[in-house]
């Protein structure tokens, strides 16, 4: 893309300056649970459907005390979908929900069901509630803690933290109508043991996960499952490279999965890794229980910008948890800590990304005390500026959002032309003539 500019481009620590226009990273507490029908402590974090909204679940309150499954708009409007009776609907619910292909979203409760051990569930975004299993404690496994995943061959994947053959916890598969097959069970042993996470599918097809237990050591494993076996890849050791993952892992544009555990790194406040899928881990982060926050229990999410972006739910600033941002190479920044007032306090889930805008829930705080739902808007990415001869390139790195490139001859106006709509990871050429112009990236 080409674009004659009338007037010469600034050095690049001038466009620098300006850039960003006004867009910096700003949080907003969206809402505040009351504990009646909406719901209460939430700990799961968001899902977006297919329709624009976000859907989750609070682990307490609604009409019969056994939580909720709730829809809010990104503007922040909460709508209850559902409230959970601990009959075969289950009760409870610890993990967020997962919208599959034929457009229902499936999650769990770790509670209820028929036996009592959890169940798994469907339900339509308008709230039509469909228990689909309840867990038995045999060999299928009890009180599942994380949520699902449908994976390429069109079933749901998940994972129990306890029963299964040994007692320590199973993986399984089921259809979307509710067939059960259980997968594997864990031992307590190389292999792991407690899983609280959901799976992810990686890019080979394979299913990935994480015990909170077990594996050689007895801190926590990570581990591959195939349809025919499980392979332990990693056992955690409690020094620099972690202990006890409580999240799952994700993986990033550059192929590596990446994760988090609750405790052990140098501070013992928890640390963020990379592995390989081949096992080759990597300790890119221990938190030291300050701003950066610390015991992480949520995983990490990939936003537009190629950050990987957590929550902790200790330390920060205020001691209430922090939102951080970690480049793939290690480097940290803190973004946000919790101050228990209106924004919230204490966030054991991960966040969402999508158009830019990271959302989350946090557990506590809030006006009633029993949660939020937050947002927390990111900036664009960084004008860059390559002078060659009489022409320079404007370009910037890839980003979920579109920006319009501006431009003006004088910073006290606040007239801007827009000269490119649309604009995502691109680059614009221009040619240099006097007077010097100014440029910057704006929302449409």
């Amino acid at each position: 893309m080409k674009i004659q500019a009338k007037r010469l481009l600034v050095v690049s620590a001038l466009l620098t300056g300006i850039q960003m226009a006004g867009a910096q990273s700003s949080f907003i507490p969206l809402y505040s649970f009351t504990g009646g029908n909406d719901g209460a402590n939430a700990v799961a974090g968001l899902a977006q459907a297919n329709d624009g909204n976000l859907y989750g679940t609070t682990e307490k309150g609604g009409t019969n005390g056994y939580g909720t499954i709730f829809r809010i708009t990104v503007g922040g409007a909460l709508t209850p979908l559902y409230s959970f009776t601990g009959g075969n609907d289950g009760a409870h619910p610890y993990a967020g929900l997962v919208q599959a292909t034929d457009g229902y979203l499936y999650g769990t409760t770790e509670d209820g069901g028929t036996n009592g051990y959890g169940a798994v569930f469907r339900i339509t975004t308008n709230g039509a509630m469909t228990p689909l299993y309840s867990f038995t404690y045999g060999r299928d496994g009890a009180n599942p803690r994380g949520g699902l995943v449908q994976a390429g061959d069109g079933f749901i994947y998940g994972t129990t933290t306890e029963g299964g053959t040994n007692f320590d916890g199973t993986v399984f598969r089921m259809s979307t109508n509710g067939a059960m097959t259980p997968l594997y069970s864990f031992s307590d042993g190389h292999t792991g043991s407690f899983p609280e996470a959901a799976l992810v599918q990686a890019n080979d097809g394979n299913l990935y996960g994480t015990t909170y237990e077990g594996g050689t050591n007895g801190f926590g494993a990570v581990f591959r499952i195939t349809t025919n076996a499980l392979i332990s890849l990693y056992s955690f050791t409690n020094g620099h490279d972690g202990a006890y993952p409580v999240a799952g892992l994700v993986q990033a544009n550059d192929g590596n999965l990446y994760g988090t555990t609750e405790d052990g790194g140098t501070n013992l406040d928890g640390a963020i890794f990379r592995i390989t899928t081949n096992g080759i881990l990597t300790p890119i982060y221990s938190f030291t229980d300050g701003h950066d926050g610390a015991l992480p229990e949520a995983g990490l999410v990939q936003a537009g910008d190629g950050n990987l972006y957590g929550t902790s739910y200790a330390g920060g600033t205020n001691g209430y948890g922090s939102i951080f941002q970690i480049i793939t190479n290690g480097a940290l920044t803190p973004l946000y800590s919790f101050t228990d007032g209106r924004d919230g306090a204490v966030p054991f889930a991960g966040l969402t990304a999508a158009n830019g805008i990271l959302y989350g829930t946090a557990s506590g705080g809030g006006t009633s005390g029993k949660g939020t739902v937050f947002e927390l808007t990111l900036s664009p990415p960084a004008l860059k500026i390559l002078f060659d001869g009489h022409q320079s390139v404007l370009s910037w790195p890839a980003w979920a959002n579109t920006y319009i490139l501006q431009s003006t001859t004088n910073l006290a106006s606040p007239n801007w032309t827009t000269i490119s709509n649309g604009v995502s990871g691109t680059a614009a050429t221009v040619t240099n003539s006097l007077p010097a112009q100014y440029f910057r990236l704006a929302n449409p």
